[in-house]
Formats: C-alpha cells, sequence, structure tokens
C-alpha cells in the first residue's frame, strides 16, 4: 500500500496530541494496517454537514473531521466525491453536486476535492476517492436534474426503481461513461485509491422487478439467463476499472466495500454460513469472482452484524473473506458498522473492540474501516476511544 508522509511512533503520538486540538497540518501515526473512515456526502450524512454551506464552512467542517481522524489514530479517508452522478470536482462529463451547494450545477467557488485531497495528504492521511458507479438521483424524477444532466440528455440510460433513478448497468455507453467520469478525477487528482460501494444493481424492492428486459433484449447476445448477464455487466465495469486506473495511477490501490455476504452456503457450497441477503443475486455482485481474477487490489466487506447475530454471524463471516483471499494478492479489510453502536442487538460496548481483537487471529485481515466519520464523534464515540485503547496505542 502507498503509504504518505508516514513517520515514526514517536511523531504519530505527538500528531494525537495535536490532533486532539484541532491543529491542522499534522500527521497521522504510522501503521501497517489499514486503518481507514468513510466520510459520506450522500444526503449530508457526514460532510457537508448541510447543503448551501459556504466554501469556508465547508472546508472548517473537513479540517475537523481529518483532525478527529488522526486522533482516532486513522492513516486514511475514503471520502464520496460523486455520490450522485455528480461531482465533487470540476468535472467536464458531470455537473457540481447539489449535496455541496444545494442546486444542482451551481459552482461551490472552490475545487472541494483539490482541497480534499491536499489536507488529507498534510496530515499524512491516505486519501481513497469514493464514487457511487451507477445511482443519478434519491428521487426518480428526471426533471429534478439539471437539463445538461447526461441523464437527462439520455434517458434511454436510465431506469426508475423504487423510488430513485439509475443508470442501467446493461447499457453498454453507460459503463464506458461511468468509467471516463471517474477516471476523469482519477487522472487529475492525486489519490492513493479510487474505491466503490457496495450499490451497483439497485438492492431489491418488495413487489417491484428491475425494468431492464428490453435493455437484455438489445444487449444480451449470448446469455440465456438475465442474471448471468446483470453479473456479467458489474464484472465489466469492475475489470475495466481495474486496468484503467493501474494505467493512469499504478500505485493507487482499486477496491470495493462489498455487501457481507457474496452467497449462503445453502445456495453454494463455496458460500458463507449465513443465511440473508447475497450479493450474488440480489444487486449481481459476483465479489468472490473478482478476488479469484485479481480485479480488485482489496475488499473491504461491510461486515454490520455483531457476534451472535442469527443470520450472518461476525464470527462466521470474517473467517469466510479471510479464506477467500487466501493464496490471492488481494487485501482483506473489515467494514465496521460504528453506526449501529447503541442499536438493538449492539449494546455491548465492547462489541466494536472485540471484533478488532477477533480479527488479529485472522490471518488475512489487514485492517479496517468505520463507517462512518460523523458516527465516530456520535454514537459510537466512546467505542471508538477504546478501540484506539486497546488496538491503537502502542
Amino acid at each position: 500500500m502507498h503509504k504518505l508522509g508516514l513517520l515514526g511512533t514517536a511523531m504519530g503520538l505527538a500528531a494525537v496530541l495535536v490532533g486532539l486540538l484541532g491543529t491542522a497540518g499534522v500527521a497521522a501515526p504510522s501503521s501497517t494496517a489499514m486503518r481507514g473512515v468513510w466520510i459520506a456526502s450522500v444526503a449530508n450524512t457526514d460532510w457537508p454537514s448541510r447543503q448551501g454551506l459556504s466554501a469556508e464552512q465547508q472546508r472548517s467542517e473537513y479540517r475537523a473531521m481529518l483532525d478527529r481522524a488522526v486522533a482516532n489514530r486513522m492513516n486514511a479517508v475514503f471520502v464520496q466525491v460523486r455520490p450522485t452522478a455528480d461531482a465533487f470536482w470540476p468535472s467536464p462529463l458531470e455537473p457540481w453536486s447539489h449535496w455541496l451547494t444545494g442546486q444542482q450545477g451551481r459552482d461551490p467557488g472552490y475545487d472541494p476535492m483539490r482541497f480534499l485531497v491536499d489536507e488529507a495528504h498534510q496530515r499524512g492521511l491516505e486519501f481513497h476517492a469514493w464514487f457511487n458507479p451507477y445511482r443519478v438521483s434519491m428521487t426518480d424524477d428526471p426533471n429534478s436534474l439539471v437539463p445538461t444532466h447526461p441523464a437527462r440528455i439520455h434517458p434511454e440510460w436510465t431506469f426508475s426503481y423504487g423510488g430513485k433513478l439509475y443508470y442501467d448497468p446493461g447499457v453498454p455507453q453507460v459503463r464506458r461513461f461511468v468509467t471516463d467520469a471517474i477516471m476523469d478525477a482519477v487522472s487529475r487528482y492525486d489519490v492513493d485509491g479510487v474505491h466503490l460501494d457496495d450499490y451497483f444493481y439497485p438492492y431489491p424492492v418488495d413487489g417491484q422487478r428491475i425494468p431492464d428486459e428490453r435493455t437484455f433484449a438489445a444487449h444480451g447476445k449470448g446469455f440465456d439467463n438475465i442474471d448471468d448477464w446483470r453479473r456479467d455487466n458489474v464484472n465489466d465495469l469492475i475489470s475495466g476499472l481495474d486496468e484503467r486506473v493501474h494505467a493512469v495511477r499504478p500505485r493507487a490501490e482499486f477496491g470495493v466495500s462489498p455487501f457481507g455476504i457474496w452467497r449462503n452456503a445453502s445456495s453454494d457450497p463455496a458460500g458463507s454460513d449465513t443465511n440473508g441477503m447475497e450479493s450474488y443475486s440480489s444487486i449481481f455482485a459476483d465479489t468472490r469472482r473478482w478476488v479469484r481474477e485479481g480485479w480488485v487490489d482489496y475488499v473491504a466487506p461491510q461486515v454490520y452484524w455483531q457476534f451472535g447475530h442469527p443470520a450472518a454471524d461476525y464470527a462466521k463471516v470474517v473467517p469466510w473473506w479471510s479464506r477467500t483471499v487466501e493464496g490471492t494478492d488481494v487485501k482483506l479489510y473489515i467494514g465496521q458498522a460504528a453506526y449501529k453502536v447503541g442499536q438493538p442487538n449492539w449494546t455491548d460496548p465492547a462489541e466494536l473492540t472485540n471484533h478488532l481483537a477477533f480479527n488479529a487471529g485472522q490471518p488475512n485481515v489487514e485492517g479496517d474501516l468505520y463507517f462512518s466519520a460523523k458516527s465516530l464523534t456520535t454514537v459510537a464515540e466512546e467505542a471508538m476511544a477504546r478501540v484506539v485503547q486497546d488496538h491503537y496505542t502502542p
């Protein structure tokens, strides 16, 4: 993994002390393991905290998040810069994000992505640019988009599902466009990683079918089964992005944070001892194949379940992923549900730290990512302090 400005243990301790005081420009602590935090922008989940903040307010909020990350001895941030087919940089392909300014297409008055990357690097934090590939809008009304939006210019690229608007992954021009939109940012900014979340085909909605039968008829040659074709479309995006990212930034990591269950053992003997939704058949993400083919540098499965969960026990899911990456060059980071601390069935204040203690016994786990930044200052603040004390303090 490409480490930026990681100093020594002594400097790391100093960084924590200074970070607690909220001073910018200090270095993150040294660690060979991934210690990352997701910073989500969709629906103003983490940053910016609301739409329409001034540029200086946005910058101040982000600096405070980074300082807290340093104080928590993180070494990487995963920042969502394309939440809904829009951009946190001056993209020639897509409009400015309304999550920034409150109005899609409105210039925020500075280049947020350059600021985001530079501020992270000043603190010795890796910057991983996080992109959502196919979500266009949190509503299904195309008229809510600016007239120049590609989804309005090419309505044949889209479908509505579950009250939201999506690009259709089965349209070859869509996959090329999404890849081009992502690569515009990757080629222009000094990112340490390119990160996709778990949203490929939309998550199932009861009583609704994905309206892509016409797309299958037009582009499904060679496939008798629409599900296999859908998986192939997602495979095409992943393998293509892997190739293009490394052509431009050979040292950057390309990875995905998939839903935590690939397949249940009841569906496939190679699956996990679980009984939950399967990414393979529900969102058509064949994550195990991506690992075996080497199309990703890492996977960060969202193992958002506690020990003893009846459908997906943390103690069973993590070992399955560890076995899955065994013998490959693909790294394994575990996605941790910090936002669930205090919820029903997640009341043990030691749950999060116990996850990391368990991970230490898994030979292929190389770190953790926490969802999400705001949780670490609210519901999970005490739980994270315990993680730092138990696992991140020399």
